[in-house]
């Protein structure tokens, strides 16, 4: 068995989306060879592989050259190593809307090559070496329940064309290769689900909207608390977590002056740190990648600019109980925190308020013709369609893919409009003077003086809002100006 030692680590793109062929560094004297079959640090730190949950280890002996396994799509990402001797693989793309699908890749792997087989990608070896043997992990436990949702293809589809060094008609094959069915009698494979909680809200409709703009809905389920309530162990039960890969988390409790009463206390902790906590450890557990929605109440402002390396300071009860649930949620190893200031989407909102007053201030028959705004609070708007947008990109959902091809690192990303910080009292004119041309009726107040005659408990606002869009902006997301996004959501209001 000749293979080459001491080569650089590197992973090699297939022009299949996901499946990547990895150059291993393989250590060799007299005594025979020593290799990394996998470090977690150097192959998804640093080569960018996905950092799976393996749970499995398996290994695979062929007695005899020839001996040809596959063509198996299976339920679960894999990891493929050769111990000893050689194969040829030869991998089919079979997952349900991929732009690649049908398509073939083909290579030699001896104990200095690997590949990363993502989940629905169909696989076959073919044995070049009397007593090879391959060892693969893989993320989900094997079961018969599970085999019942594998998809396959024949070895020996014209179609496909795959140039096996030996031919078939002189491998060891099973009876079931032999009868698979060609490509086009294929039912391929369904891709994992992905749950969107707090669906009702102004960020839930935003993403079920563009998820049926993008053609996924059929593969995306939606709740809110009225049928599934995250902070509840026993709504867990109603699920079939293995169904899913992705859960984005859009719920949340936002009442923040209510927070800081006795009752709403308690509702705000259960919606944003209780629930985060019960749904993070559930996907830990079943290797879905969760995505939340943080907030700029987990800073006091006294910065002018956050970024996501800030530690928490919150100032409120609401402030508290999402900067608990930003930390429950990194405790799930895949996992993307999202973190927005001055929300605006499809619900009541501050943007809707000002254009309620613009347009009763442009009323002759309506008395109200002054309106005063805080101008100490600086920040910028989020919309929610914008939000969205960058939940699919960091998911790795391109224009026209039905599935996650290239997602972005995990971690805690600001997301918010882009453009200049502004201050509520600015935002307020901008839209007087985009809804009916008024911004004369606008004043500027203080936080202290506006809220001075307030009954009730007031929370604690930051003073500067600004979150850093550095991180965001590398990932390759486009990020929109807040005045441009802003005129666009005046005119589709």
């Amino acid at each position: 068995m000749d293979f080459e030692f001491e080569k650089d680590l590197r992973a090699i793109a297939t022009g299949i989306p996901g499946l990547v062929v990895v150059d291993l560094s393989v250590h060799g004297d007299n005594r025979g060879w020593f290799k990394e079959n996998w470090q977690r640090e150097k192959m998804a730190g640093g080569l960018g592989l996905p950092d799976c949950r393996w749970v499995q280890n398996n290994i695979s002996f062929n007695d005899k050259k020839g001996a040809t396994r596959g063509i198996h799509a299976e339920p679960w990402d894999k990891f493929i190593s050769v111990a000893t001797g050689s194969v040829f693989g030869a991998w089919v793309d079979l997952r349900a809307g991929s732009s690649a699908y049908g398509k073939v890749f083909t290579c030699v792997l001896d104990p200095s090559k690997a590949i990363f087989v993502p989940r629905g990608v169909g696989n076959s070896y073919q044995a070049l070496e009397d007593g090879t043997a391959y060892s693969y992990l893989v993320d989900a436990h094997w079961s018969a329940e599970l085999k019942k949702t594998y998809t396959f293809v024949n070895l020996a589809d014209p179609d496909l064309a795959i140039p096996w060094p030996i031919p078939l008609d002189e491998c060891e094959l099973s009876d079931a290769d032999k009868n698979h069915p060609f490509l086009k009698d294929v039912v391929p494979m369904k891709s994992k689900r992905t749950l969107v909680t707090g669906c009702n809200g102004q960020l839930g409709r935003a993403v079920r909207r563009l998820a049926e703009e993008r053609g996924l809905s059929d593969s995306f389920d939606f709740c809110d608390i009225d049928t599934f309530d995250l902070s509840n162990s026993h709504d867990y039960q109603q699920f079939d977590w293995s169904l899913y890969g992705t859960v984005i988390n859009c719920g949340a409790y936002t009442a923040v002056d209510k927070a800081e009463t006795p009752e709403g206390r308690s509702v705000c902790w259960k919606a944003n740190a209780t629930g985060p906590t019960l749904l993070a450890r559930t996907c830990a557990e079943h290797g879905i990648t969760l995505v939340h929605v943080s907030s700029d109440y987990v800073f006091d402002g006294s910065r002018e600019l956050h970024d996501e390396e800030e530690p928490f300071s919150p100032l409120s009860v609401y402030g508290e109980s999402k900067a608990a649930g930003d930390l429950a949620v990194s405790t799930c190893p895949a996992h993307y925190i999202l973190r927005s200031s001055w929300v605006i989407g499809d619900g009541k909102n501050f943007v809707r308020t000002m254009s309620e007053l613009s347009d009763r201030v442009a009323d002759p028959e309506n008395t109200l013709n002054k309106v005063t705004v805080v101008d100490d609070q600086i920040g910028r708007l989020t919309f929610t369609d914008d939000m969205a947008r960058a939940i699919f990109w960091l998911l790795g959902y391109r224009e026209g893919s039905l599935l996650p091809i290239e997602p972005a690192p995990f971690g805690t990303y600001d997301c918010t409009a882009s453009g200049d910080p502004a201050s509520w009292y600015e935002i307020a004119r901008e839209v007087f003077k985009l809804r009916n041309d008024n911004s004369f009726a606008v004043f500027p107040v203080s936080t202290d003086s506006y809220y001075s005659t307030v009954e009730g408990p007031v929370a604690a606002r930051p003073y500067f809002s600004t979150l850093s869009l550095t991180k965001l902006m590398a990932t390759g997301f486009s990020v929109s100006d807040w005045r441009a996004s802003l005129q666009q959501y005046l005119q589709n209001d």
